[in-house]
């Protein structure tokens, strides 16, 4: 992925996070989704139909497609109110398919910084699917707080470091590491903030 793509990727993990958190209020974040979910479609486009046949090229640009569609189907359920199952189902095909995106980054390129990104992003998407998919809305705070997260330790900041040069300097495995002992404590953080459900902070009150 490229670091700007992955930059935009992070602004709307951020915003959608927020956004199913209830700090970002009804279609605030649909706006953001529209954005990035044109860029991360035309990006992965223009650089296949360029690619001149490479296919390390075409492999990491198809990935894109995985994001940009997902951006646009929420936008699009947003704007034109569809039903969130189907957006819950393609979010199961994306979590797969990250996993094997996960592992091609680390058999054939040797990059474990992105097969943990990859594999956080497999957990992220696989949320999407329980929340979507299967209604289970009790889960809906924890993914936001997820989608949050991640937007920052999987897209901002490692997009930042390769804007400016800074990741190519550091140590792959490290990096990994770090990038996955952060979303552990992050998520136990969040976790142990995460508020009451509505009908035990009414029993509770009773």
């Amino acid at each position: 992925m490229s670091a700007v793509g992955l930059l935009y990727v992070g602004a709307v993990l951020f915003l959608n996070g927020l956004a199913l958190m209830g700090i970002v209020k009804g279609t605030g974040a649909t706006p953001i989704n529209w954005f990035v979910g044109f860029l991360q479609v035309l990006t992965p486009t223009y650089l296949i139909f360029t690619a001149g046949g490479d296919a390390a090229v075409i492999f990491s640009a198809s990935g894109l497609y995985l994001f940009g569609f997902t951006y646009l189907y929420v936008a699009m359920g947003n704007t034109w109110g569809h039903d969130p199952t189907g957006l819950g189902y393609f979010s199961l095909f994306v979590a797969i398919m990250a996993v094997a995106y996960a592992v091609a980054n680390l058999v054939w390129f040797g990059d474990y910084a992105f097969f943990v990104i990859w594999l956080e992003w497999a957990v992220l998407w696989f949320l999407f699917y329980l929340v979507l998919g299967k209604g289970m809305t009790s889960l809906t705070w924890i993914t936001g707080a997820v989608a949050a997260v991640q937007g920052w330790i999987t897209g901002a900041i490692p997009a930042f470091l390769l804007l400016t040069g800074i990741w190519q300097t550091l140590n792959g495995a490290i990096v990994a590491i770090v990038l996955a002992v952060v979303f552990i404590v992050a998520m136990a953080i969040m976790r142990s903030r995460q508020p009451a459900p509505a009908e035990e902070v009414a029993h509770s009150n009773a």
